[in-house]
C-alpha cells in the first residue's frame, strides 16, 4: 500500500471518527498543545515581534517535527500508517463539535431561552453575547459555522493532503497559536503578529476551497458565487471573507454588520446585503448541514488531489 493510499484511508477513517465520536471530553491533543504553547509563551514573552516569531517557530515547528518522526516510525507498516493518519485527522478536525455547539445554541433560541443561548455562545465565538438579541445570536452562530468549517475541517484536510501527518499537525498548531496570541490585544499586538500572519497564509487555500465547495453544495450556487465576488474583499479577514460571503449567498442570508468583542464595537460590511434576508434561528441548522456537506466534499477533493500529484511524481 502506497503512502498516498495509507493517508487516504486514514483521513477518511479520522473524519468518520469525528462524525461518530466528536472531540474527547478530556485529554484532547489540541488542548495539550495549547498548554505546551502557553508554557513556551511564559518563557519567551517580550513585547517584540522577534520573540513572538520565535514562539511561533518553536511551537509550530515542534508540531511538524512530531508528525515527521511519527510518520517515519510507522512507514514500514501500512496498517500503522493508516492508523496514524486516522488518529491525526480525528485529533485536528472539529466538525462534530462545531455542529453540536451550534445546535445547542439553536435549540436554546427556539425554546426562547436567551440566557442559555448567551451562556453557550462563547463556546463558538468571541462575541459579547449580552449585546445580542436572538437574531444577532443566530447570525453570530451562522458566521462561526462558516468560518470554522474552513479553520476546523477543510484547512486541515488541505494541509494533510499537502504534507500528510506533519501537515495536519502543523496546520492545527498554527491555527491554535493564532487563537491564543494572534488577536490584537495590548499584550499580543506585537508578540502575536507572526502567529496571526502565518495563520492567514496557512488558511488561504482552505478558505478558497471552502468557498468553492459551499457554492457547489449549497441551495443557491449562483448566489454564493455572486456574493463571494461582490463582497469577500470587504471583510477585514482575507480568509473569513470568501467563506462567509459564499455561505451567505448559498443560504440566501445577510452576514456581517455591527459586532461587539469584549466591549469593542466593530462595524463590518454586510455580506450578500443586496440579495439576502436577515438570519433566522432556522438558518443555524441549514448552515450546519451545509458545513457537513462541505467537509465531506473537501475530504474527497483533497484525497483525490494528493493521489493525482503523487501519481504524477512517480
Amino acid at each position: 500500500m502506497g503512502a498516498d493510499r495509507s493517508y487516504a484511508y486514514g483521513a477518511a477513517a479520522g473524519l468518520l471518527g469525528d462524525l461518530l465520536l466528536g472531540d474527547p471530553r478530556r485529554g484532547h491533543p489540541v488542548a495539550a498543545f495549547g498548554r505546551a504553547a502557553a508554557a513556551v509563551e511564559r518563557v519567551l514573552w517580550h513585547d517584540h515581534r522577534g520573540w513572538g516569531a520565535l514562539h511561533t517557530a518553536v511551537c509550530a515547528g515542534g508540531a511538524v517535527a512530531l508528525g515527521v518522526v511519527a510518520e517515519r516510525a510507522v512507514r514500514r507498516s501500512p496498517v500503522a500508517s493508516v492508523a496514524l493518519a486516522g488518529a491525526a485527522t480525528w485529533a485536528v478536525v472539529g466538525g462534530t463539535s462545531l455542529a453540536r455547539e451550534a445546535r445547542i445554541v439553536g435549540r436554546a433560541l427556539e425554546a426562547g431561552d436567551m440566557a442559555a443561548a448567551r451562556e453557550r455562545l462563547p463556546h463558538l465565538c468571541g462575541r459579547d453575547p449580552q449585546a445580542l438579541d436572538a437574531d444577532g445570536i443566530a447570525r453570530a452562530v451562522v458566521e462561526s459555522v462558516a468560518e470554522n468549517t474552513s479553520d476546523a475541517v477543510v484547512g486541515a484536510l488541505v494541509w494533510g493532503a499537502v504534507g500528510g501527518v506533519p501537515g495536519l499537525l502543523g496546520f492545527r498548531a498554527v491555527n491554535t497559536l493564532d487563537a491564543m496570541v494572534g488577536h490584537k490585544s495590548a499584550r499580543f499586538r506585537r508578540y502575536g503578529w507572526a502567529s496571526a500572519r502565518l495563520d492567514d497564509l496557512a488558511g488561504w487555500p482552505g478558505a478558497r476551497l471552502t468557498a468553492v465547495l459551499a457554492a457547489a453544495a449549497g441551495p443557491d450556487p449562483r448566489g454564493a458565487l455572486r456574493a463571494w465576488r461582490a463582497d469577500a474583499r470587504k471583510h477585514p479577514s482575507p480568509n473569513a471573507g470568501p467563506v462567509e460571503a459564499s455561505f451567505a449567498g448559498a443560504l440566501g442570508v445577510r452576514l456581517g454588520g455591527t459586532l461587539s468583542y469584549g466591549g469593542r464595537v466593530e462595524h463590518r460590511p454586510v455580506l450578500n446585503g443586496d440579495a439576502g434576508r436577515a438570519v433566522r434561528v432556522t438558518d443555524i441548522d441549514r448552515a450546519v448541514r451545509l458545513s457537513r456537506r462541505v467537509g465531506l466534499l473537501a475530504l474527497g477533493a483533497t484525497v483525490a488531489a494528493r493521489r493525482l500529484v503523487k501519481g504524477r511524481g512517480k
